[in-house]
């Protein structure tokens, strides 16, 4: 078990606790979690880790630990505690009871991040969504305003009925209307994909890990303005660009037209399955792709973990079998040493081998090498669907 003191700052102090299972994926510096916290607008003050075989069902990290994590956040002056594995209603209940702080676990931090940056219709609806599965669970017992009963004649809830039972109902009808919604919102973008589809469009969809690069990398090759930051989740809404392929000068029966690009989501570890569920028409746009540009952070020492995550989250929402393209960016940032010798090249993907290209998306290095890729992927896919460049999708542009 381990502590430290980061350097304060004037937003919210959290400090940050992450408790090691056993599990491959855990963070010793909890560096991710720091990054979302900062993200959200919080300032980690401290941080402090600690093993265990299984969670305490009380206080998740024990009675012992709890107290040290209490010592610390006075001697920090954290205002919260943050924890990096998701917490039971209980678990979060307990800690809070015992430190006497509010008491918040990586769920709630990602669902947060999620709710500050959608800004289309569709990204807000499914944030809220979320949101009222995540406080669903959170009723029982929280708060003990809710055990009192309401009732009485022109009360309403009825007679008896408690104020629990009342905000569960309130809940559980909201969740309703904003499902309700957001199936008419999948109709509309059902019916604009089978507008494409009529057209012989051929749709690529960047995904990757949050923080990638892939609103740089789309920037970069449709001279768009998406918002594109140094930070996760830099944008949650879908946007779709045409981008124009030029035919190759080696092959005149090249691609020569234009293609649809979307950038997505980033996708993340331990993603809250309420946000993968909230987020199911967005991320329809992955699984109606019919090529997949995975955008991997060459630089990051945990790239083959993040790959895998993404490869899970990918199978979960039922686009696994779709073809793949990796491209390794911010080669830019890569030391002399770390450089690839070739920048195109094939890497093992669950057991397949798929094309794999070194990018800079910052500086444009190697973009040319994509665009030859994708315009083979597209010139394979028409010579098989028996579809000629005249006849495809015209040149345009679209916002979804």
């Amino acid at each position: 078990m381990s502590s430290s003191v980061a350097s304060e700052s004037s937003t919210t102090p959290v400090l940050l606790v992450g408790v090691d299972l056993g599990l491959p994926h855990f963070d010793g510096e909890l560096e991710e979690l720091g990054l979302l916290a900062q993200t959200a607008g919080l300032a980690p003050v401290a941080r402090i880790t600690c093993k265990r075989k299984a969670p305490d069902a009380a206080l998740f990290v024990g009675s012992g630990k709890a107290d040290e994590i209490k010592a610390l956040a006075a001697q920090t002056g954290a205002a919260e505690v943050l924890f990096d594995q998701s917490l039971s209603p209980a678990q979060q209940r307990n800690l809070e009871r015992h430190l006497g702080l509010p008491v918040n676990d990586r769920t709630l931090l990602i669902l947060e991040i999620f709710a500050q940056r959608a800004r289309s219709h569709e990204g807000k609806l499914q944030v809220e969504l979320a949101r009222l599965q995540y406080v669903s669970t959170r009723l029982v017992r929280r708060w003990s305003h809710l055990e009192r009963q309401t009732g009485g004649a022109g009360v309403r809830g009825g007679p008896g009925e408690k104020q629990i039972e009342l905000d569960r109902r309130m809940i559980g009808e909201a969740i309703k209307r904003t499902k309700d919604r957001l199936v008419k919102v999948k109709k509309q973008r059902q019916t604009q994909r089978r507008h494409r589809e009529r057209q012989g469009a051929f749709n690529v969809s960047l995904v990757g890990y949050t923080n990638a690069g892939k609103s740089t990398l789309f920037n970069a090759l449709v001279k768009a303005r998406a918002y594109a930051a140094d930070q996760l989740f830099a944008t949650l809404d879908t946007t779709t660009r045409q981008l124009y392929l030029g035919p190759d000068p080696d092959d005149p029966q090249g691609a020569g037209r234009s293609v649809s690009l979307s950038d997505t989501v980033g996708f993340i570890r331990d993603l809250p399955h309420g946000l993968i569920d909230a987020f199911q028409a967005t991320l329809q746009e992955a699984t109606d792709a019919d090529l997949l540009l995975h955008v991997v952070d060459a630089a990051n020492p945990h790239f083959p973990e993040q790959i895998g995550e993404v490869q899970r989250v990918l199978a979960e929402i039922g686009a696994e079998s779709i073809p793949q393209v990796l491209v390794f960016n911010k080669l830019d940032a890569l030391e002399n040493e770390q450089r690839p010798l070739q920048l195109v090249d094939v890497y093992e993907l669950d057991g397949v081998a798929v094309p794999r290209l070194f990018v800079s998306a910052r500086t444009a290095a190697g973009l040319p090498a994509l665009r030859d890729q994708l315009a083979q992927s597209v010139a394979r896919r028409d010579a098989t669907a028996g579809i000629s460049p005249q006849h495809a999708a015209p040149l345009g542009e679209t916002v979804a």
